[in-house]
């Protein structure tokens, strides 16, 4: 692949590089001059020692290196009790050897067992998946959800892209201890069970560290040795006449037969909760086809995801843990149907709401389509109005408990209810338009999620803002630093403020490649600072290489993460027709990169920086309604955090239009749906892409989409929704009032022609 790198020094307002003024072609060679290189050693590289010395220290003290037991022993002891999480957090990817050289376990199953239902399709080809560090948005499922907020820190957020910290460094002794634990295990009756410990623990880092996924390809690798080994023993048993899945026992240890609504207790379903060494061979192959399938999904790999749960749904198609799983993967794939008929077969069969996600699963997919299921919206309204009382006394037993299970318990039940009010609130805004009751169940559901986290900490928030603007400082970025590269192409902006929009607007030009929020740059981001800072300390002419080299670096990561996630995607439009041009464009969609945009400037000054502005109060009001995977949108849920974090977002766009005047490129997102014709142009040509009316018709292309507003984007575009949040102003007014005068957002679209 040839990727267009300009060679053209300029920033991407035109300007030269900050610090440097404008000067002569020839003048430019020169070396820095020394002022502004001791600017950035003063002001950034000591500073910045110093603060990752200090936070390393406290850390320390905060005592937070602790992982749960499960992940390096799987226990069942959970399950004896409410049981809020799965013990099987495995990965695994499709077999290692061709269909040709040996036909899949869910085929030759297919043909062993003809009364079990299937929509399996024999993958035909293997994936093709290196074993290599990637990025992407962790979105998690209901079990990575429970542990995430289990283990991590009371402030998950203080650990994103922190290397230095004692979590991280622990996390990545376990992960080596436990490589070399697999290679040891290597033609040994355990390597299956190796590869898994490993996967597991590879995925559990990737969700309680949100640095972009770094482990994700490693873990599909692993986890395809591990099915593979599992295929093979399979087969062998099949062969020599050997049971192949446990039979299902009453709590009196008698075989059980298919009681109505006892689904944990019939097939596979009772195996769910075992630990690895308790599971029969058919439960760990439909385990590890599962949790292959949720691998795949966090790492934007879709179809793969369906084709791995139908695989797992060959051997018993009521698991529960696939179809909750293969339902996501639907909704993101733009198949509400197929979607709303696994999440209600599981609210059927799932009496104890152990997968709580379907239940706002099934109302997104209501939101889109009122026709999914038989009944409508009603269907799902009765159940839940009939649960939620039943799941309220269960949490206020949970809180009379006094064992070590209490709390998960409690987060459990709280977790069920978050799940139940923001369904009713979805019904009652997209549907009755009733705004009290919609608000009843909106804020009730935001009560049970703050709930189980801790205190916000605004000290930190105000810390954090204050740092930056202290050490990015005018001038503080030597001349002639970083890549001359333009491939990248950085949206930033506050939450819910329509970056998804200009994402697959650029992303349906061929030249140009949306990744969603899978941001190499973020993933990369603290190793990036480290080897910064370290580079500074040895002079000027090693600093300038070290950076060039990590912004390069970034950039084939980049084209590596899309190259991996293009050949396992095969929806119709990737076979009907193939990009007739390489991509030369890259998009990273981390919207909290808009505190890191010195960075970006200081790696690539030539990159467009597009921030996507809102209207504060429909950004707001639409961050405080949304509910988030685990991470840093936790505190969106109420007023004085949700405010306190807008107010610092306003306070770091303002310190970089004062310290890089021109650097950012602003997108009002109203100017973006209001004139979409007249917009589309000027923002290809800030690209540096020729016009393509195709991005007109963005909608049409059938991309899958990771974020919450999956729905909205495949409806084109439209202004109806504009000023939405006046519906509930009323109840809104405590949130204006933290808000004051930023209600109002003075600031214009600025595209102008681009220099390249």
């Amino acid at each position: 692949m040839v990727v267009n790198n300009s060679s053209n020094s300029s920033s991407a307002n035109g300007s030269s590089n900050v610090g440097g003024g404008q000067r002569p072609a020839a003048a430019a060679k020169r070396a820095p001059p020394p002022s502004t290189w001791t600017v950035f050693l003063f002001h950034f590289a000591l500073p910045m020692a110093l603060v990752a010395i200090l936070s390393n220290i406290n850390d320390i003290y905060s005592g937070l290196v602790s992982f749960p037991s499960h992940l390096l022993h799987h226990t069942s002891n959970t399950a004896k009790t409410m049981q809020p999480k799965l013990s099987t957090e495995s990965r695994v990817k499709l077999p290692t050897l061709s269909p040709k050289e040996r036909p899949t376990a869910a085929a030759v199953n297919n043909q062993q067992h003809p009364q079990t239902q299937t929509t399996a399709k024999t993958t035909t080809t293997r994936p093709t998946v290196a074993t290599t560090k990637s990025s992407t948005t962790t979105t998690t499922t209901q079990s990575s959800k429970t542990s995430t907020s289990s283990t991590s820190s009371n402030h998950p957020r203080h650990r994103q892209n922190a290397a230095s910290d004692p979590f991280h460094q622990q996390m990545e002794t376990n992960i080596r201890t436990l490589r070399h634990q697999y290679k040891q295990a290597v033609n040994t009756p355990n390597e299956h069970l190796a590869a898994i410990q490993l996967a597991d623990f590879l995925k559990y880092r990737d969700t309680v560290i949100h640095d972009g996924g770094t482990y994700q390809m490693e873990a599909i690798e692993v986890y395809s040795s591990a099915l593979s080994l599992l295929e093979d023993k399979w087969r062998n048993m099949m062969t020599n006449g050997e049971d192949t899945r446990k039979t299902a026992m009453t709590h009196n240890n008698e075989q059980h037969d298919d009681e109505e609504n006892d689904y944990y207790s019939t097939g596979l379903n009772h195996e769910i909760f075992l630990d690895y060494g308790s599971k029969s061979i058919e439960g760990l192959l439909c385990a590890t086809y599962t949790n292959l399938g949720k691998t795949y999904f966090m790492s934007n790999m879709f179809e793969r995801a369906v084709q791995s749960h139908n695989q797992c749904l060959s051997y018993d198609h009521r698991y529960i843990d696939a179809l909750s799983s293969r339902g996501q993967a639907y909704i993101i794939l733009g198949k509400y149907k197929e979607a709303a008929t696994d999440f209600f077969q599981v609210l059927y069969m799932d009496s104890n709401r152990l997968f709580g996600n379907v239940v706002t699963g099934l109302a997104r997919c209501l939101s889109a389509d009122d026709n999914v299921i038989d009944g409508g919206w009603e269907s799902l309204v009765q159940l839940l109005e009939a649960d939620i009382p039943r799941q309220v006394e269960s949490l206020q037993r949970a809180k009379e408990l006094s064992d070590d299970s209490a709390a998960a318990t409690i987060k459990h039940y709280a977790d069920i209810l978050k799940h139940m009010h923001h369904a009713m609130f979805q019904y009652h805004d997209t549907k009755t338009k009733n705004v009290s009751e919609a608000w009843k169940h909106l804020s009730k559901g935001n009560e049970y999620k703050m709930s189980t986290l801790a205190p916000f900490d605004e000290a930190f928030e105000l810390d954090k803002v204050s740092r930056l603007k202290n050490v990015f400082t005018p001038g503080f970025w030597p001349a002639g630093m970083g890549s001359d590269t333009k491939t990248p192409i950085f949206i930033i902006g506050f939450v819910r403020s329509g970056s998804t929009l200009l994402e697959r607007i650029l992303d349906a030009h061929p030249l140009i490649v949306g990744t969603g929020e899978d941001s190499v740059f973020n993933g990369r981001l603290d190793s990036i600072r480290n080897d910064i800072i370290k580079a500074s300390m040895a002079g000027q002419g090693e600093f300038l290489q070290t950076v060039k080299k990590l912004a390069d670096d970034v950039v084939v990561d980049m084209i590596k993460r899309w190259e991996i996630i293009d050949a396992n995607t095969n929806s119709e439009e990737d076979l009907s027709s193939e990009r007739a041009q390489e991509p030369t464009r890259f998009v990273d969609k981390m919207l909290s990169n808009y505190m890191n945009v010195g960075f970006i400037h200081l790696l690539f000054p030539n990159a467009l920086i597009l921030h996507v502005a809102r209207e504060p109060m429909d950004s707001i009001f639409s961050a405080f309604k949304h509910d988030f995977p685990p991470g840093g949108f936790d505190y969106t849920s109420e007023f004085s955090s949700l405010a306190r974090l807008y107010h610092g977002y306003r306070d770091v766009m303002e310190h970089w239009d004062k310290v890089l005047p021109g650097r950012v490129t602003h997108i009002r997102y109203e100017d973006l749906v209001k004139d979409l014709p007249g917009m589309a142009p000027k923002i290809l040509e800030k690209a540096g892409v020729p016009w393509d009316p195709a991005v007109l018709e963005f909608h049409q292309k059938k991309h899958a989409v990771n974020t919450l507003s999956t729905t909205q984007v495949r409806k084109g575009v439209y202004s109806h929704h504009l000023k939405g949040w006046k519906r509930y102003e009323d109840f809104l007014e405590p949130l204006l009032k933290r808000i004051g005068s930023r209600v109002e957002f003075k600031l214009s679209t600025s595209l102008t022609p681009s220099t390249s």
